[in-house]
């Protein structure tokens, strides 16, 4: 039969997950001291080992990501201070410390010291990169602060010597480790400023223990390298050493013969760079000297154009071009208004009166010859028409009748005819028309009819 649930009853698995979360929130980033003990190191990188100390233990884990920025790697029986999340480890349900951090016991007061000493002279100013100088490029003379008897100052001017032979060195002696090497270095570095014999100071001490290199980390000695007005730079200890004296240094170099190094450029590319310097330049002067000639040459060209001969020829040749572009013109227009006149003169001859004249005489002739034709014709038809009108009348008129023996009486002579006698008085005169003429004759007397 399967479990009945209840929700009261804890699995082993919630159990472990609940304490977990709550030991996740209870407790700040820790620091804890104990010895080191039963410290494995499997072939994933991480780090698993036991804290202990006169009274109890705790197992740790040290991640491989957090292990590679470790400064030490810790072992048995060391005593070391961890920075530790507390947790849990849910499937064996084992307390145990993430570690984030771990550093020898003892250094943590010393390193504590130096992040505050650090921080308040950043706060300050003295750290920033805008007050530093930077050292000068070929210095005259170079200042040693260092042991007179230590290794740095060989290894300074072995490094020195190699890369500018002629390069002078002034050494300040000064005590570099130990009680006073504090005192020793500011009154040093106080006498070079004071001389003011150098261009630039070199600060240095070769590699040690930590607490060989304290001196570097004085809060006086800090604040004279600021105040220097030569600019310093630092090489104390080895490349993975950091001192306060490096952060407020103008320059810091890892090692005194890196410090060298820096002061004093090697000789031989100096030389190789002086080399293509002068070709650089002497290119630059035959490429400054034809860009002149050629200026020079222009210039003498513009004078020459700018001559009042030049100009006035100058001018001259543009007004024959202008002459020439005008008569080029005019002949244009010219033939362009004799091809114009010329169809003007085709169009006016066309439309010329004596080129419509000629046709229109022409027809005029045809329609006179036409018309007398015709006239000719319709007089001749009016003639014939006349004739055998007249010829009607003729033989219808009073002169056939007349012809005939008949007389016309008109009374008065030449008036109306007579029709009745009665009309007629005796001793009035008449006219009388006959076939072969007309008289005149007097009434003797009036007859009735019979």
């Amino acid at each position: 039969m399967s479990a009945i649930f209840d929700p009261d009853v804890y699995t082993v698995s919630r159990l472990n997950r609940e304490v977990r979360a709550v030991l996740d929130g209870a407790f700040p980033l820790l620091r804890v001291r104990g010895e080191v003990s039963n410290l494995a190191a499997p072939a994933s990188g991480h780090l698993y080992f036991t804290l202990r100390d006169t009274g109890a233990a705790v197992r740790c884990a040290l991640f491989r990501a957090r292990g590679r920025s470790l400064a030490m790697r810790p072992a048995n029986g060391q005593q070391v201070v961890v920075r530790a999340r507390v947790g849990l480890y849910e499937p064996r349900g084992d307390f145990q410390l993430i570690v984030e951090s771990l550093e020898a016991d003892g250094e943590g007061a010393a390193r504590l010291a130096f992040e505050r000493l650090a921080a308040r002279l950043e706060a300050e100013g003295l750290c920033a990169p805008e007050r530093k100088r930077a050292p000068p490029a070929f210095p005259r003379q170079v200042g040693l602060i260092t042991s007179p008897s230590g290794a740095a100052l060989h290894d300074l001017l072995v490094v020195l010597r190699r890369r500018q032979p002629g390069l002078a060195v002034l050494i300040y002696p000064a005590q570099v480790q130990g009680e006073g090497a504090a005192a020793s270095l500011v009154a040093a570095l106080a006498q070079a400023n004071a001389r003011a014999e150098c261009d630039v100071l070199i600060l240095a001490r070769g590699g040690g223990a930590r607490e060989d290199l304290e001196a570097f980390n004085d809060e006086t000695l800090a604040r004279a390298v600021a105040a220097s007005s030569i600019p310093v730079v630092s090489g104390v200890g080895h490349e993975t050493d950091l001192s306060i004296v490096d952060l407020v240094a103008d320059r810091r170099a890892p090692t005194p013969s890196a410090a060298a190094e820096l002061v004093a450029p090697a000789r031989e590319p100096l030389l190789a760079r002086l080399d293509r310097l002068e070709g650089r330049l002497a290119l630059a002067l035959r490429q400054r000297i034809e860009t002149e000639r050629r200026r020079v040459q222009g210039l003498e060209r513009g004078l020459r154009l700018l001559h009042p001969r030049a100009r006035l020829q100058q001018r001259a040749q543009q007004l024959d071009r202008l002459e020439a572009r005008l008569r080029a013109a005019l002949a244009v227009r010219l033939r362009h208004e004799t091809q114009r006149l010329d169809a003007l003169a085709n169009r006016l001859e066309r439309c010329h009166p004596g080129r419509r004249l000629t046709p229109a005489r022409v027809r005029l002739e045809a329609l006179e010859r036409r018309l007398h034709q015709g006239q000719a014709a319709q007089l001749e038809r009016q003639r014939a028409r006349l004739a055998r009108a007249v010829a009607g009348l003729d033989a219808r008129g009073p002169l056939a009748t007349l012809a005939r023996g008949y007389a016309l009486v008109t009374q008065p002579p030449g008036g109306a005819p007579v029709r009745d006698p009665s009309a007629l008085a005796p001793g009035q005169r008449v006219g009388v028309r006959v076939s072969g003429g007309c008289f005149i004759a007097r009434v003797e007397s009036v007859a009735e009819p019979d």
